[in-house]
């Protein structure tokens, strides 16, 4: 299974509903937290070509983008191929 990591903020819904995503479907994943660890969000911005906002998700080297784009992912049936690598 591919590394997942996903950057969240503890007060965004979105990020919840794709953290239940991936816990439903038995997916471990890496959580970081921008609030906590601002540093990070510019790092965020660098790998996912300027997007700023939060969920912003990462399936090994893959930007899915954000919470609706992984949900559009599964719906089509390409999400499990894509943790698999």
């Amino acid at each position: 299974m591919q590394p997942v990591e996903i950057y969240t903020s503890p007060l965004c819904g979105f990020c919840h509903a794709a953290k239940r995503l991936l816990t439903k479907k038995g997916v471990s994943f890496t959580e970081i937290d921008v609030l906590r660890e601002p540093a990070r969000k510019s790092e965020m911005m660098g790998r996912a070509g300027g997007r700023h906002t939060v969920p912003q998700i990462f399936v090994g080297e893959t930007h899915v983008g954000g919470c609706d784009d992984l949900y559009a992912l599964e719906q089509s049936g390409k999400l499990d191929p894509l943790l698999a690598g």
